[in-house]
């Protein structure tokens, strides 16, 4: 099974979020990310999925999603045509047996410290999904108390932009 990165600017209207993941839904596609914000204008919101499934199924889901009336364009990626990342807000127990080892594992990876107490440190990181899950494991031995990610966001590369392959 392949994992895909595919982003749909939408008209920016209530429900249209709902439909967009119907289809996935419909067609038996397991989201593993979901991003959605509004883009550098109102009207246009960008939804970024990442999702696993087959190649004939993919482009069966993608045709599907350009008969939607709000949907104006959509955009596979991949590594070699996007940059993509995500964030990372990770909670773990302050405790001085483990402190100096996940303040060393943070700085190894580039999170930054964005909360510190008695009772708990609070690291943000934005990187590859990856390196976010690497990361992650690398903390399991510790004591996490609690963890928040956002989905992956993706920009092809170059000058080109979603706008300009608009289907209206």
């Amino acid at each position: 099974m392949n994992r895909y990165t595919v982003a749909v600017l939408v008209r920016n209207q209530f429900g249209v979020l709902n439909r967009v993941t119907s289809m996935f839904r419909r067609r038996q596609f397991n989201i593993s990310a979901l991003t959605v914000s509004e883009t550098e204008t109102s009207e246009l919101s960008r939804i970024t999925v990442v999702f696993s499934g087959e190649e004939i199924a993919k482009q069966q889901l993608v045709n599907q999603l350009y008969k939607l009336p709000d949907v104006c364009s959509i955009k596979e990626f991949n590594t070699d045509n996007s940059v993509s990342c995500e964030l990372l807000l990770i909670k773990m127990k302050n405790e001085p047996s483990s402190r100096e080892d996940i303040r060393n594992a943070a700085d190894a990876f580039g999170a930054v410290t964005v909360d510190y107490s008695k009772d708990y440190m609070m690291f943000r990181l934005t990187d590859t999904t990856r390196r976010i899950d690497d990361f992650i494991n690398l903390l399991r031995d510790y004591t996490i108390l609690e963890i928040c990610r956002t989905g992956s966001v993706s920009l092809e590369k170059g000058s080109t932009t979603i706008r300009q392959i608009i289907n209206l």
